[in-house]
């Protein structure tokens, strides 16, 4: 059994974006779970549009994410390759060349469109005579290229999508070489996936027809048609795609403290018939995997669902998960949790609770009332109902003229975590010196 490989394959042209980045999270996923590897590929054909800030943006949130691979190749550096597979295919007669201009293709596919017709290319390039293409020549003309389709059946069994099947005769030869020899991306992809033996290809469902033609171009190659799988595309909530949602990437999501494994889990799930539910591995989303669960309805993409997700994900999070990135114990991190909407948040409950606070006293008589009324510890969460209704009957302060000055000696904020969460975290010592305007 030949071994299991996957491939991302992302063009330098932009940010990655919620879309890829899906496609991404799921073949990587898909090769975890088969016990195969995951390849990065970078398809920079496109010489004006590929940046290196985004191919570093690209590889960043990949990392972030834990989609890690095991081997890379670029386009850029595998024209030759290509070329002398064009020859090839050229003397197989596979690969012919039409002299069409983009204008003239235009008209033609128009025409078709009026009569009702599917707009495929007739093939006249295939009976030019010499004298012909010498005036096209002549005329400054360059040629682009096509793929010549066999006639009959297209068919695959897709992994999301099911039996697929074409007739060759109804789709339109791929152009794979433009006028001024810049390749798309149909020939040197299938090149690509035959030479570093892709065995698996998960993609959009706006590929299907590509890979109608496509499965021609492996088999004239003489390679192994992978197995496909065709994702529905995403939506936004409105039913259609958004600009934000073309564009809202990794980059901001992470800015905003979304945590890499909550977009794992939510993408992983939306749109199939799983509810979506917090995975803190990817190894174990990795083995709950199943794409004949994904619907065949596009998901929509809710970015504030996404976020509120996150909050839940953050409120569950187990400490083993958090321990690297936060100055607090699994007690303190436990106790505070769940009231926590990014894992960041943790910052001020710690900063109120470990570090020395600037003493703020707003009504002394009151809170040195409260500081000698402070019961012994151990505290918990019922400690501060208590310990508050003994002040408010000692000095007869209610409402907010009771809580605004010991939030502001307890915490030196107007606002912020419960107290009675912080309380037992603040521990009695920092709590009375605090209240007595000591610092602490």
């Amino acid at each position: 059994m030949n071994e299991i490989k996957v491939r991302f394959a992302p063009s330098p042209t932009g940010f990655m974006h919620i879309g890829n980045t899906r496609t991404a999270l799921f073949n990587w996923l898909l090769a975890k779970k088969l016990g195969g590897k995951f390849m990065l590929r970078i398809d920079d054909t496109d010489k004006l549009r590929s940046k290196d800030e985004y191919e570093r943006a690209i590889r960043d949130a990949l990392t972030w994410l834990g989609l890690t691979w095991s081997e890379e190749a670029r386009q850029s550096a595998r024209f030759d390759r290509y070329n002398a597979v064009v020859e090839k295919l050229k003397a197989e007669g596979r690969i012919y060349a039409c002299w069409e201009t983009a204008e003239e293709l235009e008209f033609m596919r128009k025409r078709l469109l009026n009569k009702g017709l599917p707009p495929i290319y007739d093939r006249k390039s295939l009976h030019l005579t010499a004298q012909e293409i010498a005036a096209y020549k002549a005329e400054g003309r360059k040629p682009h290229y096509r793929f010549k389709l066999l006639d009959g059946e297209i068919t695959w069994n897709d992994l999301v999508r099911g039996e697929v099947k074409y007739e060759a005769r109804n789709l339109s030869d791929p152009i794979v070489i433009r006028e001024d020899g810049s390749f798309l991306y149909h020939l040197p992809s299938v090149i690509d996936d035959v030479d570093f033996g892709i065995t698996h290809i998960v993609r959009g469902e706006d590929h299907v027809t590509n890979t109608a033609s496509q499965v021609q171009m492996f088999e004239a190659l003489g390679g192994k048609v992978p197995a496909f799988a065709h994702l529905p595309l995403l939506t936004g909530k409105e039913g259609k795609l958004s600009k934000r949602l073309g564009s809202l990437g990794v980059r901001e999501l992470r800015e905003e403290g979304v945590e890499a494994m909550a977009i794992s889990s939510f993408l992983a799930k939306l749109g199939t018939s799983e509810a979506i539910e917090p995975f803190y591995d990817l190894n174990a989303l990795a083995l709950s995997l199943d794409l004949r669960k994904i619907g065949r309805a596009q998901p929509k993409f809710d970015e504030e669902e996404l976020k509120l997700f996150n909050t839940r994900f953050v409120r569950t999070a187990p400490y083993e998960y958090v321990k690297e990135r936060v100055n607090v114990d699994k007690m303190f991190w436990n106790a505070v949790r769940g009231n926590l909407n990014v894992v960041g948040d943790i910052g001020v409950w710690e900063e109120i609770c470990n570090r020395e606070l600037p003493p703020v006293i707003e009504d002394r008589e009151l809170t040195d009332a409260a500081a000698e009324l402070l019961p012994p510890e151990p505290w918990n969460e019922e400690t501060w109902n208590a310990w508050v209704n003994e002040v408010k009957n000692k000095t007869g302060k209610k409402g907010k003229e009771l809580f605004h000055p010991i939030r502001k000696a307890l915490t030196a904020r107007e606002n912020g975590p419960e107290l009675k969460i912080l309380l037992p975290l603040m521990g009695r010592i920092k709590a009375y010196n605090r209240l007595k305007g000591l610092k602490a």
